[in-house]
């Protein structure tokens, strides 16, 4: 885990920014959520497990299933976040995740975050 905040917080927005259905920009709750992950104490491998293994639920789901809006919040990941510190994947399972999510291209810097909610960005899978 990064020793600081700021180098934390920066290395998961710019993955949850990449993913699949996510905004293009955080907002103030997402800012927030960032730091009680940091508080817990809650490894950015965990985190990036979470966003890959969600991604990959979503893109993987029946055919004929009513569609899924775009994800609008890093808070959707929570459930997933907890379901893995109850009971952690091995290592190569993150490997296997990595090689099976397109994210998109990097942007630069994670974008600040914004005040109010968070503008949505569709992208194709």
């Amino acid at each position: 885990m990064p020793n600081d905040l700021e180098t934390y917080r920066q290395t998961l927005l710019d993955l949850y920014l990449r993913l699949p259905d996510t905004p293009c920009h955080v907002s103030r709750h997402d800012g927030r959520l960032v730091q009680q992950l940091w508080e817990r104490q809650i490894p950015l491998t965990t985190v990036e497990t979470a966003f890959l293994l969600a991604s990959l639920r979503r893109a993987t789901r029946r055919p004929d299933a009513m569609p899924l809006g775009p994800i609008r919040s890093l808070h959707y990941f929570l459930p997933v976040i907890e379901e893995l510190l109850a009971r952690p994947v091995p290592e190569p399972y993150l490997t296997y995740l990595r090689s099976k999510v397109i994210l998109r291209p990097a942007i630069g810097n994670a974008p600040p975050i914004q005040g109010g909610g968070s503008s949505s960005r569709q992208s194709a899978r």
